[in-house]
């Protein structure tokens, strides 16, 4: 009778590790604000230009004639965000992050050259959110610049699958980060996709090859 009892709570037991083992890990995936977080960080870090020093503004008089207000006034800077702007969260979370500063500081630096070879249509943006050699007949040179970009995309998106993790207050798992990790690269791709110039060729989902 033990013997039984033994067996059979082996066997319980054993099932239910199978099916712990087979569970799968929803993590929410916030579409809209990752998409428009990639664009934030596209503004700061991609395209941000040098800044003009701001004059000092003369001090404004308070007319003699007008009563003195005790109402206090509340400004918001552009760089502010409601609490539940979870895009804006993103994108400044990333922004302080010291190795996706140093990836945007390296694809700054390229850009003129990449939109150059997209210009030319010898490389095109990939759905998977890399750059794809389409013409291997001109690119030259090419493979190096895009190889480097597309490490440094990898930073970015990367770092948004963890942050996107944390936001989610899930461990960062290999299966909850390759998870998220697809979503955030095909988020990276549309979001691309979108801010293609006329002229420039995109995948789209199916696989398909087309010139915006």
């Amino acid at each position: 009778m033990k013997k039984a009892l033994t067996r059979w709570v082996i066997t319980v037991a054993t099932g239910l590790l199978a099916a712990c083992a087979f569970i799968t890990v929803n993590v929410y995936f916030p579409e809209k604000d990752v998409k428009q977080a990639y664009k934030s960080l596209d503004e700061m870090l991609l395209k941000q230009e040098p800044k003009n020093e701001l004059q000092p503004q003369p001090e404004q008089q308070i007319p003699a004639d007008k009563p003195l207000s005790f109402v206090p006034s509340i400004s918001f800077t552009s760089e502010a965000w409601a609490q539940d702007d979870l895009g804006a969260k993103l994108a400044d979370e990333l922004s302080k992050i010291p190795e996706v500063q140093q990836a945007y500081d390296a694809m700054r630096a390229r850009l003129p050259q990449l939109n150059a070879l997209r210009d030319s249509g010898v490389v095109g943006e990939a759905v998977d959110g890399r750059v794809a050699i389409r013409d291997q007949s001109k690119a030259g040179s090419a493979q190096a610049l895009v190889q480097a970009e597309n490490d440094n995309r990898k930073t970015v998106i990367v770092n948004m699958a963890k942050a996107i993790l944390r936001v989610n207050k899930q461990p960062e798992t290999k299966e909850a980060l390759s998870q998220v990790l697809a979503k955030a690269a095909a988020t990276y791709a549309d979001t691309k996709r979108e801010e293609a110039k006329a002229g420039w060729w995109t995948q789209l989902a199916n696989g398909r090859w087309v010139q915006k």
